[in-house]
């Protein structure tokens, strides 16, 4: 009898265990994309608090600040999370330095549905899917003026225990630059995230992406960092850097994820 109940006793603590809510696990900061999935019947809110982007060209200059975008994620099962994002409000100001002439404009951005399914764990390597697509539901040039939809592949190495290698390789179609019709886009970013403390992560990146439109390469190179005081919130903030005439010279940004 009493070995009867040590059993019993061993298979509730598993399933306790198993019912143990792994919490936090934010999309941001940074370019790549962790696997982890929100825990079922829980929410995640992540909210960039700003992002200001700066591209110098041969006769133009673009500034590009966008605020609140958020993307909520619900846990629909322990590996499978439903997600919504939306910019409520983006700013763009193009100076044409030859002609002496200045274009602002103001509005909201697009919407985006998905789902990440996270289907292989394995050892210290995990593996998710992400399907999404983007609703037209802003205005060029805050919105990209059309739908598309894209796929990614988050992977995540653990190293040693607080370091992780995150690769996020994803292939698009992407909505072309004059608003209307799409064309393939495919790379994404490797990186090396480390805990410095319980509360201190950091994170640095590459990333390229191949447009067959323009038929160019867009190289990013960034470090973020992530503050947790608590296990359900963080704070965040970090900077990409342009590596070729073909990306934007720099972006710098701050945000907040929460999960109830």
């Amino acid at each position: 009898m009493n070995g009867f109940a040590l059993v019993a006793a061993i298979f509730a603590a598993l399933a306790a265990a198993a019912q143990e809510p792994r919490g936090l696990c934010a999309d941001r900061p940074g370019l790549a994309t962790p696997p982890c999935t929100v825990d079922a019947g829980h929410l995640q809110v992540e909210t960039g608090i700003s992002d200001w982007t700066r591209e110098l060209g041969s006769a133009e200059r673009s500034d590009a600040v966008t605020v609140g975008e958020t993307e909520l994620r619900y846990g629909v099962t322990d590996a499978i999370e439903a997600r919504v994002g939306w910019t409520p409000y983006g700013w763009v100001r193009t100076r044409d330095r030859i002609a002496g002439e200045t274009d602002e404009r103001s509005g909201v951005g697009d919407v985006t549905l998905g789902a990440k399914v996270n289907p292989v764990e394995l050892g210290a390597a995990s593996l998710a899917l992400l399907p999404f697509a983007t609703l037209p539901a802003g205005q060029r040039p805050i919105g990209a003026g059309d739908w598309g939809f894209g796929l990614a592949a988050p992977i995540a190495f653990e190293l040693f225990e607080g370091a992780e290698l995150e690769l996020t390789p994803e292939v698009d179609a992407a909505v072309d630059e004059d608003g209307s019709g799409r064309h393939l886009a495919f790379g994404g970013p490797v990186g090396l995230d480390v805990d410095l403390t319980r509360q201190v992560s950091i994170a640095a990146e590459l990333a390229a992406i191949r447009d067959r439109e323009r038929h160019d390469t867009t190289a990013l190179a960034g470090l973020s960092a992530a503050w947790r005081p608590r296990g359900d919130w963080q704070l965040d903030l970090g900077a990409n850097i342009g590596l070729n005439h073909h990306s934007p010279d720099i972006e710098v940004y701050a945000g907040i994820a929460k999960w109830f």
